[in-house]
């Protein structure tokens, strides 16, 4: 416990010292645009202080009749504008009955539309589109003949499922082909022009092409040159940064624009900006948030009321402590969401406050519990260091959702395990029944949530969740009730035969899970949580063959793995493009092999490797990060996703090789304590004296080498991927990285699982 606590607070102590040295930055407050009689503004990265803006992206002209009129330069960057709840995407059209709308030549008549599709005619064909499928003459088109297997499925689902449970699919116009949804269109590049259901609406816009761009005109308008007013409007997106229009100001006169998130740093209040923009600076505040004093005097209230509770009772304290640490980390992080910042002071407290709530929680502290303490509050100093050393606002909302999901992972966390304490004590504990509802309830929300990713979400999620994260615990959980059940029966089946059925009767659910999982990923595109599934199928199939005491089983599937070992090695040093051939990740696995031949797809891995560099062994400042803490992280930076997939090489540049080995050994005590802890419940399980005492232990070691095995999963591609050991997979490391779904739904139940153990379910 001590060497824990002295960890913990040395942790936080960097964590204080960074906000302590971090150096004053400005942005702009408000953005002035004056009107010059008969001349046009153009705003772009520099003026609107939106780093991911293009350096000319919006067009702003003074009407004397409509007033302020906006038009988007960007030919890649959308330009949104707000009006109430509804919004408006410049270079789009919603097509009406009657319109015509052209290709380059190709001119199309609309002669149906409404929300849910649209019908129009080009040389004596009717189409429909109703947003999944393409129709001519009421037959959907064929599939394209170099279409996947998949894409084949999702095609077919299309045409037989109702409307509302269709799949979206863009309708492409251009190159030569008619199928699939592809309308061939000569002369104009595949992909030239998109029609596509957004938000409930079919919409034509102009397709990003690496050829020669196509005009795209709707009832003579060139949609790449449409104009519209702001009159009216509320706000507007341009290159992620969400301006706000001061209210009065969007009509005529001076137009005042407020960012509000993604805005960009300046060292100092002084930049050189056109005579007819302006600003009004203010400073970063990280020790003060946009919620006020308010919120620290509720943090104050938290903590008499956690003092007042403890008095009366150990167990009081540390409920109230779990309960109000849930509130105070869903507010700050609904508050987020809704535009306020709650700087870095409150987010660093919640942080603290939950790493050291799950210390101090009755109970024993176990090495597993230690370790991934000290793990999420190093991730909690990477995730501060990135937002302190980016010069923009961004990287510091990592910080913040990271310890406002902590905060709510703990605080459930820690009921949790206060309610698994109190049903032991009292003797309290849920029938098989009751368990065996709970996990297919259970499973029947994670595969919900992969519905909704399919049908509204891509490979990046769905609502800003990660519906997969659940779909692993949920498929940890079930499989370990079926495996534990497997171990509590004895066959007497005469004919092996019989005991195969009784075998796949037991395990069906759990395969029919991680098959609806598979299915999920591969119609989003996302394969690199099958590589996931794949270690987590052999650690399981391992972990069963030890309880089972199948050593012929276990060595092979550990000679397995070091052969994958050893082609993995044969292919990252002969360089063998076999890979590609089976058309499995063909981009990044020629990434992986050649990336100085791919400059652009693989600035991920030469960034990677560059900053890896030049930390050496200790650190880019030779002092083990602590003379740069707080400062200007540089070019690490410029790494896409650092904060996810190669927050690894950020820890490696800020930190040294040094610090990544020890966090290498921390993790490996990780590991370790979920091993020592799965090995207690095996022995619990052979030592039980009834059914119900062995099926809890059982279960407890499988879920845990489930758990176990998904979060090595996730070291094993995290470190291998920085390391350019593997290609890029797009998996977070545990901990170290700005997962949020990960943390959320993965690790905080996982961990409370661990700490909390079975004795309700145990029944002792």
């Amino acid at each position: 416990m001590a060497v824990t606590l002295a960890l913990l607070a040395g942790l936080c102590a960097l964590q204080v010292l960074a906000l302590l040295r971090a150096p004053a930055a400005w942005m702009p407050a408000a953005i002035h645009v004056t009107p010059v009689a008969g001349e046009t503004v153009v705003l772009g990265l520099r003026e609107l202080a939106a780093p991911h803006a293009d350096r000319q992206h919006l067009a702003l002209r003074l009407d004397p009749r409509d007033g302020w009129m906006l038009r988007n330069l960007s030919a890649a960057r959308q330009v949104v504008v707000l009006r109430g709840g509804d919004e408006q995407r410049l270079g789009s059209s919603t097509l009406a009955p009657g319109a015509v709308f052209q290709v380059d030549g190709a001119r199309f008549q609309v002669s149906a539309a409404d929300t849910g599709s649209v019908e129009f005619t080009r040389n004596g064909n009717q189409w429909r589109y109703d947003g999944a499928t393409l129709y001519r003459d009421g037959r959907a088109l064929p599939d394209c003949p170099n279409a996947r297997i998949s894409n084949r499925a999702l095609a077919l689902w299309n045409r037989l499922a109702p409307a509302v449970l269709t799949i979206s699919r863009p309708l492409a116009f251009g190159g030569n082909l008619y199928c699939g949804n592809r309308l061939g269109v000569e002369r104009v590049a595949p992909g030239g022009a998109l029609l596509v259901r957004s938000h409930g609406r079919l919409q034509l816009t102009p397709g990003s092409t690496d050829g020669e761009r196509a005009a795209v005109l709707v009832d003579g308008l060139d949609l790449r040159r449409q104009e519209v007013p702001l009159t009216g409007a509320t706000a507007l997106i341009a290159g992620h940064t969400r301006f706000r229009l001061a209210a009065g100001t969007a009509g005529a006169g001076t137009l005042t624009l407020v960012p509000g998130r993604q805005v960009g740093l300046q060292a100092a209040p002084d930049l050189k900006l056109p005579a007819a923009v302006t600003w009004d600076w203010q400073p970063r505040q990280l020790w003060r948030s946009d919620l006020g004093a308010k919120a620290w005097l509720v943090v104050a209230a938290a903590l008499a009321g956690i003092a007042g509770a403890t008095v009366v009772s150990r167990t009081g304290g540390a409920v109230a402590a779990s309960a109000l640490l849930l509130v105070a980390g869903a507010g700050t992080l609904l508050a987020q969401r809704a535009g306020m910042s709650p700087g870095a002071a409150l987010p660093l407290l919640l942080g603290a406050w939950a790493l050291g709530l799950w210390l101090v929680l009755p109970g024993r502290l176990t090495l597993l519990t230690a370790a991934a303490v000290v793990l999420l509050a190093a991730g909690l100093l990477v995730q501060l260091e990135m937002g302190l050393g980016a010069p923009q606002t961004t990287w510091l909302r990592y910080y913040q959702k990271s310890a406002a999901l902590l905060a709510i992972g703990c605080g459930a966390g820690g009921l949790l395990r206060l309610w698994f304490r109190h049903a032991a004590l009292h003797g309290r504990r849920l029938d098989q029944c009751a368990i065996e509802w709970l996990l297919a309830g259970f499973a029947l929300v994670a595969l919900a949530g992969l519905a909704a990713q399919v049908l509204w979400g891509d490979e990046g999620g769905v609502f800003d969740l990660q519906p997969v994260e659940l779909a692993k615990l949920a498929l940890a959980a079930l499989t370990a009730h079926c495996l534990a059940l497997r171990f509590g029966w004895h066959s007497d089946a005469p004919h092996p035969a019989d005991h195969g059925a009784r075998w796949l009767r037991l395990v069906a659910p759990a395969l029919l899970f991680l098959a609806l999982l598979g299915l999920a990923l591969v119609q989003v595109d996302d394969f690199s949580p099958l590589i996931l599934l794949l270690v987590w199928c052999v650690s399981m199939t391992f972990s069963y063959a030890l309880l089972a005491r199948q050593r012929l089983l276990a060595a092979a599937l550990l000679l397995a793995a070091l052969l994958a070992v050893a082609v993995i090695a044969w292919l990252r040093l002969a360089g063998s493009e076999d890979l590609v051939r089976w058309g499995f990740y063909a981009d990044r696995f020629l990434v992986w092999l050649d990336p100085a031949g791919h400059p652009h797809t693989g600035q991920q891995l030469l960034l990677g490797a560059r900053a890896i560099s030049e930390g050496g062994w200790l650190g880019a400042d030779w002092w083990f990060g602590l003379r740069d803490l707080g400062q200007n992280a540089g070019d690490v930076m410029r790494i896409p996703a650092v904060q996810d997939d190669f927050a690894a090489s950020f820890l490696i540049n800020r930190h040294g090789l040094a610090g990544a080995l020890l966090l290498w050994c921390v993790q490996a005590a990780l590991l370790g304590g979920m091993a020592l802890a799965a090995r207690a419940a095996w022995r619990s399980g052979a030592a039980a004296r009834n059914f119900r005492q062995a099926w809890a232990a059982r279960f407890r070691y499988f879920a845990l080498c489930g758990g176990g095995a998904f979060v090595l999963g996730h070291f094993l591609l995290s470190w291998g991927t920085n390391l350019a050991i593997f290609p890029i997979m797009g998996q977070p490391m545990s901990f170290l990285s700005a997962g949020g779904s990960h943390l959320l739904f993965f690790l905080c139940p996982l961990l409370a699982f661990s700490a909390a153990g079975a004795p309700s379910l145990e029944g002792e």
